[in-house]
């Protein structure tokens, strides 16, 4: 089976006030994952009218790795349980085929 390249955008919604707590959860499993064989891409952004709300954009080379190894990987744990108390709701994430990618 071929690999499928797959893209993902994360939402998250912070309490008021939580952004630096946000931003030490997960800027660390940023820089890990950047070192994995399957990444491509990622970028965090802030929205400009909702303050609050950030959006990850994530490009990988295989959905299946993702899904399989990839959100198992231990140095997300920490993120993931800090990330329970941080935000006002439960990520959004939709997967997303990627067409073009210019850098």
């Amino acid at each position: 089976m071929t690999a499928q390249p797959m893209g993902y955008m994360i939402q998250f919604d912070v309490k008021p006030g939580r952004e630096a707590d946000f931003r030490a959860a997960v800027d660390p499993v940023l820089d890990a994952m950047r070192e994995e064989a399957g990444f491509v891409y990622s970028a965090l952004t802030r929205d400009a009218e909702t303050p609050d709300r950030f959006v990850l954009f994530e490009i990988w080379s295989d959905h299946d790795d993702v899904m399989n190894v990839q959100l198992k990987r231990p140095y997300r744990a920490p993120m993931d349980a800090a990330l329970e108390d941080i935000l006002s709701s439960p990520r959004g994430v939709s997967m997303l085929h990627p067409l073009r990618t210019d850098t």
